[in-house]
């Protein structure tokens, strides 16, 4: 298969890298990181007028039509700056669900917002109990008149207090692990019946809590049949995977040229220790664990434009699988190779090895894809 980019994806690729050098230095991150919000609102205005916000909605809705390997593009140089904005929960998965889901009239009234940067998504589904299971919910969604009453509790949702809207997943038949009975519905961050509470995460992104009680959804506000949603759910999760997996090499990427930097100028014994044998093997090992990652990464974006569902889903565990391992090593060996100062907050290579561990765990582990592509056989 070719992974070579097109001459577009290359210029999309050189504006993502010149937008991390010049807005995203490591003194401007932390800035960003310490403000309110936990992202600059001016930097994804940035990102509206650059068009990724848009690149992978449709096109007759504000959108550019790009494909997932336009995504992977974009992420891979968002991961080397170890962007905060939150594109994947607003644009891959919040849009997404709507793309995949919505009726002519949502789409008009949300896909256009989210590609100009005027509303922020944010996908509520993941619940306490449920650990990795994307079919594991007991958030309820009772018929009430023609729309439907929401009560339940999410976990987890990436930048849920500062979204405008949330897509959530709630269950409207069947027990709490049945694969049918679960319906995506459009609920205001704001509305009567939704509370919200955020918290920094590990790795520097915003996370919250999201109680539902007897919040109502009219029926425009559900999105595709109000049972039926867990295949659109499975696909778009995938190609959040994808997503998250292109954002973990550029984190690897930007370890390992630290660490090869570090080996050259830091001396022991009156030599740079990059003179010693053994630790020229361990570098060795982490680009090929890297470039492994990176094959695998890009076959998954390919597959997402498969109309084969199992194609697509082995793909993203496979690489989800991959990525979770080598960014483990990697960042373990980063850490390891520049010595007490690699623990340090004042030096990046801890805050990347948080954001590698923190993406191993989201939307599945290694372990967890493993078994999935096994499962999937």
């Amino acid at each position: 298969m070719n992974f070579t980019l097109s001459d577009e994806q290359k210029l999309l690729q050189d504006s993502v890298d010149r937008f991390v050098e010049k807005e995203y230095a490591f003194d401007a991150r932390r800035k960003i990181l310490e403000s309110d919000l936990g992202f600059s609102r001016d930097n994804w205005a940035s990102f509206a007028e650059l068009g990724w916000l848009a690149a992978p909605l449709p096109e007759d809705h504000g959108g550019l039509s790009g494909s997932a390997v336009d995504v992977a593009v974009i992420m891979e140089g968002l991961g080397r700056g170890l962007v905060l904005e939150p594109y994947v929960p607003s644009v891959v998965l919040g849009g997404g669900l709507v793309a995949a889901a919505g009726n002519d009239e949502q789409k008009a009234r949300i896909l256009p917002a989210v590609a100009e940067g005027t509303m922020l998504l944010a996908f509520a589904h993941v619940e306490p109990q449920a650990r990795f299971d994307l079919f594991d919910i007991q958030c309820s969604a009772t018929v009430d008149g023609d729309g439907f009453v929401l009560s339940g509790d999410k976990s987890v949702v990436f930048y849920g207090d500062s979204a405008d809207t949330l897509i959530v997943a709630a269950r409207t038949a069947g027990g709490q692990r049945d694969r049918d009975g679960i319906g995506l519905f459009i609920v205001a961050a704001d509305a009567a019946g939704v509370s919200r509470r955020p918290y920094p995460t590990v790795d520097g992104l915003r996370g919250a809590e999201v109680h539902l009680e007897n919040a109502r959804v009219a029926a425009a506000d559900v999105l595709g049949a109000p049972g039926d949603a867990l295949a659109v759910i499975e696909t778009v999760v995938d190609r959040a995977i994808t997503a998250v997996c292109a954002e973990a090499l550029g984190a690897m990427e930007v370890l390992i040229k630290m660490t090869q930097e570090h080996l050259k100028t830091r001396e022991q014994f009156g030599v740079p220790i990059g003179a010693f044998q053994v630790l020229q093997h361990k570098v060795v090992d982490m680009f090929t664990a890297h470039e492994l990652s990176k094959a695998l990464t890009y076959r998954a974006a390919a597959a997402m434009s498969s109309g084969d569902a199992t194609e697509r889903a082995r793909a993203a565990s496979a690489a989800k699988t991959q990525v979770g391992r080598a960014g483990k090593f990697i960042g373990q060996s980063a850490v390891q190779l520049h010595g007490g100062m690699g623990m340090t907050d004042e030096l990046s290579v801890g805050h990347y090895f948080k954001r590698l561990s923190m993406i191993d765990v989201q939307f599945g582990n290694a372990d967890h894809h493993l078994s999935r592509f096994a499962d999937i056989g």
